[in-house]
């Protein structure tokens, strides 16, 4: 198990840190290149080298480290999330998350959500789908957390979504696509609906670029989250989904995190290809987390 906590972690900072260079850009899975990239320049992410990642993984090792420092609550995730954001430290940070900042900054409120359904929030919901041993705590947890940043129904049902497939995948409970779908189903018709379009064309067969251009990739939770399922049930090599996922291009870094945050989760950081893993910014660092997020949740469960 303890394999599968660094390899969850691991796995979406991978998959960041591949999807990086093309985040925003348009889809290249016609010219597709296994390994880390460089942006090109004049990218927002233009001074970030190959292997580095974004934001979003900033975000899920900040969480994490609360967590696994017993220290987390939403004043301090809010507090170190402002302070990470005034020094100008966050990689090309979602405009959801800069514009709560501000908001917190100016009024002075420790936590003031905007009403936005941008994915910024999303990968908050992988350390508490691996630190609370009951499911619906660690939904309701994380749904607290996005509250900081995004206050809009549909991103806290996307929060949900993601700590069901994260937390099914880790305990190797049946059906983990399945079962994330139909939560998503339970808190938001149309994202669950959207998700499960997205389902129904893996299914037919349809083409990888033709469901691309059906579903989206922009950074809502709308295109994202499918696109992410779609991926997740079509590719199930690990050198393909995390390669395929990082060149969907738009909110591609927030689309391979997801997907390698659920092959990590499913099979093991073992499943991760080691020239990957080794030119990971911060591999140590985030397979420790792992590591003390295991021993939180084995203290935490009876």
């Amino acid at each position: 198990m303890q394999k599968k906590f660094k390899g969850c972690l691991l796995g979406a900072a991978i998959g960041d840190a591949l999807g990086m260079p093309n985040e925003s850009a348009s889809p290249n899975l016609n010219k597709m290149k296994y390994g880390y990239r460089r942006p090109y320049k004049g990218h927002p992410n233009d001074d970030l080298k190959p292997g580095q990642y974004t934001d979003d993984t900033q975000l899920m090792i900040l969480v994490g480290t609360l967590l696994a420092d017993r220290k987390y609550n939403e004043d301090r995730y809010a507090t170190a999330l402002r302070e990470l954001y005034l020094r100008g430290a966050l990689r090309f940070p979602d405009g959801s998350i800069s514009a709560a900042c501000e908001r917190m900054e100016k009024q002075n409120v420790p936590q003031k959500g905007v009403k936005s359904t941008t994915s910024g929030c999303l990968p908050v919901a992988v350390p508490f789908a691996l630190t609370y041993p009951d499911m619906n705590e660690a939904c309701e947890r994380a749904v607290r957390a996005c509250n900081i940043t995004h206050s809009h129904p549909a991103a806290h049902a996307a929060v949900s979504t993601v700590v069901t497939l994260i937390y099914h995948a880790l305990h190797e409970l049946p059906n983990p696509v399945e079962k994330a779908m139909q939560k998503a189903l339970s808190e938001d018709d149309v994202l669950g609906g959207k998700i499960r379009n997205a389902l129904s064309l893996e299914r037919e067969g349809m083409e990888t670029e033709t469901a691309l251009l059906k579903i989206g990739n922009d950074v809502s939770v709308f295109q994202t989250l499918p696109i992410a399922f779609f991926l997740i049930s079509r590719y199930t090599h690990p050198p393909d989904l995390l390669t395929v996922s990082a060149n969907t291009g738009g909110n591609t870094d927030t689309i391979a995190l997801i997907c390698g945050a659920f092959l990590g989760a499913s099979k093991g950081m073992d499943a991760l290809p080691e020239d990957l893993l080794k030119g990971l910014e911060d591999r140590d660092r985030i397979e420790l987390l792992g590591q003390r997020l295991f021993s939180v949740y084995s203290h935490k469960s009876p």
